[in-house]
C-alpha cells in the first residue's frame, strides 16, 4: 500500500506538467499534441482529485489529534471524536478508490472492437442463439451510447447467423466487453422442438481490440476480391447492382464482406480498413502465442461443456461460471441489461489485480 502512495506525488506533478503544457500556445496551435496531452491529463485527473482529497483528511485527521491532546471543554471534545472518526472512514474509503486507481491497466482498455459472434454446436439453434446475442449486444452498445456496424454475416435460412462480425465504437468499449471471450452456452426450448424438451446449444464470442493507424501494407497479389448483390432492406438499390464486396486476405485466410456502404467504391474503402485491422490482429496475436491456440483459448471449440456462462430461458437465471455469479433476471440481460454481470467481472478483475500486487 506504502509503494502505491509513493508513486501518488509523481502522479501529481505529471498532472501540473500538463496542465501548464496544454496552456502553452504551441501546444493549443498542434492539435494532436494538444489532443495526447488532454487525453493523458483526463486519464490522471480523478486519481489526483482523489490523492488532493486525502491529503487534505490526513492533514485534517493530525490537526484533530492534535487538538485533542489539549484540555477541552466536553462539547468540544465529543464535537472533535465525531469528526475524527468522519475523516479516519473518508480515509480508509479514499485509500481503497485510490489503489484502484493506480492497479495497472490494459493498454486495450480504451479501444473499440471487432466482435464476432459464430453459432457453434447445436445447428440451427446454435444460430439463432448467435442472433440472440448479437441483439443483447446491441442493446447494450445502445445503451452505453456506442456505435454498432456490422462488417460481415452468414445469415441462415431460419433468422440465425452461422457468423456475424460487428465493429463496436465509443468509450472504454474493450474495457467492458473484453470479458465477453468465450462459449456462451443456452439452455432452452428450441422453436422446432414440438415436444417441447429442453436443448442445449452454443455460440461463441471473440473480442479484438481495434487498432488505429494500422501501420501493415497488405499486397494486392495476396487479397482477392469478389462483388456480389447487396442484400437485406434497402429500397431499389438493394439487389439491382453489385456493391457489396468481399475481400479474402490469401495469406492468413481472413474474410472481410461489406455491404452497408452505398456505392461498391465505398464498400471497398471500408472493407479495406477493416481487412488490415484483422489482419494486423492475426499477426499480433502470433506473436504473442500462435495464433490458432489464442482463439482456442478465446472463444473455445464451441463444444458444449465448455462455457464461460449460460442462459437457462426456463428458469430466467444467467451464470457466469468464472466468478460464480448467479442471476434469476435473463429477460432483462437479453434486453441488453449486462452491468451487473460486467461490474461484477470488473470486480473480480480488480481483485486479482490487488491480489498479485499485495504478493509481488
Amino acid at each position: 500500500m506504502d509503494e502505491i502512495f509513493d508513486k501518488l506525488q509523481s502522479v501529481a506533478d505529471r498532472y501540473e506538467e500538463l496542465n501548464e503544457l496544454m496552456s502553452d500556445p504551441e501546444v493549443i496551435a498542434d492539435s494532436d499534441r494538444f489532443m495526447k496531452l488532454s487525453r493523458e491529463e483526463g486519464s490522471l485527473r480523478e486519481t489526483v482529485e482523489k490523492y488532493r482529497r486525502y491529503r487534505q483528511v490526513t492533514d485534517e485527521i493530525s490537526d484533530d489529534n492534535e487538538l485533542l491532546r489539549e484540555k477541552l471543554d466536553p462539547e468540544m471534545e465529543e464535537m472533535t471524536k465525531a469528526e475524527l472518526k468522519e475523516l479516519d472512514d473518508e480515509k480508509t474509503t479514499l485509500e481503497d478508490e485510490i489503489t484502484i486507481l493506480m492497479l495497472p491497466t490494459d493498454p486495450n482498455d480504451d479501444k473499440n472492437i471487432i466482435m464476432e459472434i459464430h453459432g457453434a454446436a447445436g445447428g440451427d439453434e446454435a444460430s439463432l442463439f448467435a442472433a440472440d446475442l448479437f441483439d443483447m449486444y446491441s442493446r447494450y452498445a445502445e445503451k452505453q451510447g456506442w456505435t454498432v456496424e456490422v462488417i460481415d454475416e452468414n445469415a441462415t435460412e431460419v433468422g440465425g447467423f452461422k457468423e456475424i462480425a460487428l465493429m463496436i465504437t465509443g468509450e472504454k468499449v474493450y474495457s467492458k466487453l473484453k470479458f465477453e471471450n468465450g462459449a456462451h452456452r443456452v439452455q432452452r426450448v428450441p422453436v422446432t422442438e414440438s415436444a417441447g424438451r429442453v436443448h442445449t446449444s452454443t455460440a461463441t464470442v471473440g473480442v479484438m481490440p481495434e487498432y488505429k493507424d494500422v501501420d501493415i501494407k497488405l499486397e494486392d497479389k495476396d487479397i482477392r476480391t469478389d462483388v456480389f448483390r447487396s442484400s437485406g432492406a434497402g429500397g431499389q438499390h438493394i439487389n439491382k447492382t453489385s456493391s457489396a464486396v468481399r475481400m479474402t486476405h490469401l495469406p492468413t485466410g481472413v474474410v472481410v464482406s461489406m455491404q452497408d456502404q452505398r456505392s461498391q467504391q465505398q464498400n471497398r474503402a471500408k472493407a479495406m480498413e477493416i481487412l488490415k485491422q484483422r489482419v494486423y490482429d492475426y499477426y499480433a496475436s502470433r506473436e504473442q502465442n500462435e495464433y490458432d491456440e489464442q482463439r482456442k483459448s478465446a472463444v473455445g471449440t464451441g463444444d458444449r461443456s465448455e462455457r464461460i456462462r449460460t442462459y437457462n430461458f426456463p428458469q430466467n437465471r444467467v451464470t457466469d461460471h468464472r466468478i460464480n455469479l448467479t442471476l434469476n433476471k435473463l429477460d432483462r440481460v437479453m434486453n441488453g441489461e449486462l452491468d451487473d454481470i460486467i461490474d461484477a467481472l470488473l470486480l473480480n478483475e480488480q481483485a486479482e489485480k490487488m491480489e498479485a500486487l499485495n504478493n509481488g
